[in-house]
Parts: structure tokens; sequence; C-alpha cells
């Protein structure tokens, strides 16, 4: 990790939406669940103006469905899909190559759920050497309980815990990016 400077630079992001299936957000508290649908949508739309690869990964497509097309519609640029059974993204077939080849290092999650998902993949992309960074405000779990949980633990493994917008104005850093206007309309979504 970079302790000189730790913030996120667009040209070194990647952006990874986890497990954002119709079947699999049914269950998510709703009251909780809307924002969390409007951030990643945010994150997604953000990603594709400043040429960010995105990354879906999908947990048993078959019976949980794909990806939810309220964000895919958002979807500008580069994006991948990973069909998984585990619930770390990294046992999907080609995500570990796909991600040496991004180059990038800095890597930011978002999805469902938070507890299992998101924090696995978390550690194990800690583990081998990138930086992570959990959207707290773009994650859910069923319970409320199991999502402060893994973002305890995930601070707990010195695993950066960011909300959205800080996300999206780490990525252009100044008001005279000529993407800004773009950008900040994405808050009021």
């Amino acid at each position: 990790m970079n302790t000189q400077l730790n913030l996120l630079a667009a040209e070194n992001s990647l952006l990874i939406v986890i497990d954002q299936q119709p079947k699999l957000s049914a269950v998510m508290p709703k009251a909780e669940y809307r924002p969390v649908l409007t951030n990643i949508g945010s994150l997604v739309e953000a990603a594709g103006i400043l040429n960010i690869p995105v990354f879906l990964s999908e947990l048993c497509p078959r019976i949980l469905g794909e990806t939810d097309k309220r964000i895919t519609k958002k979807l500008l640029g580069t994006r991948q899909i990973f069909s998984k059974t585990s619930f770390s993204c990294f046992a999907a077939d080609g995500f570990y190559m796909a991600l040496r080849r991004s180059g990038r290092r800095q890597v930011i999650l978002a999805g469902q759920e938070a507890h299992l998902s998101v924090l696995q993949t978390a550690l194990e992309l800690f583990h081998i050497g990138y930086d992570v960074y959990v959207v707290e405000d773009a994650i859910c779990s069923r319970k409320t309980r199991h999502n402060l949980n893994a973002i305890e633990r995930l601070q707990r493994h010195d695993i950066n815990v960011i909300n959205y917008e800080s996300v999206l104005f780490e990525w252009i850093r100044d008001s005279s990016h000529p993407d800004f206007r773009r950008i900040s309309t994405l808050l009021r979504q």
C-alpha cells in the first residue's frame, strides 16, 4: 500500500461490482439497498466516464440471475463479467489473470454481501498486495449487523473503507477536471 499518499488515482483504479443480482438483491433490507444500488450506479457511470475498467462478478448466475440491468445499462467502458460459485472473486475462471493484465493496483469494491463475497475478495486482494478500497455506502448484507461486522473486520485488517463520494472526487482530484460537471451530477441521482 502507498503509505505516502493514500488517495485513489483514476489511471490506477479498477472497480469490482460483486454479485449485484436481482434474486440476491431481493433479500436485502429495502431501505438500505436502494441507496446502495444508486451509489453503485454512480460509481459504474463515473468509471465509464473516466475510462476505469469495471469487473462484474455473478454468483451462481443460473440461479441468482445476471447482474442487475440498472447497473449494466450504466456501463460505458471496459468491463468483464466473471461467473463464480465461490464467494471470493478469486476462484472465478480468469479473474486473477484479468486483474493482473489490467495493470491496476487500486481495487475498489462494491456489492453484496458485505460479510461474504465482498469481505473474502477484499482480504484476498489485500493479502497479495493490492490497495483495496471497500465503498461502505455501496455494500450491503441481508442483516445490518453483518454489514457492520464486515466493515469492522476490514478496518482491523487495514483495508481502506471509503464512501462513494470520496471515490468520485479522488478520481478527478480537482474542480478544474474536464469531467467535473459530469461526475458531480452523479451525486444528485
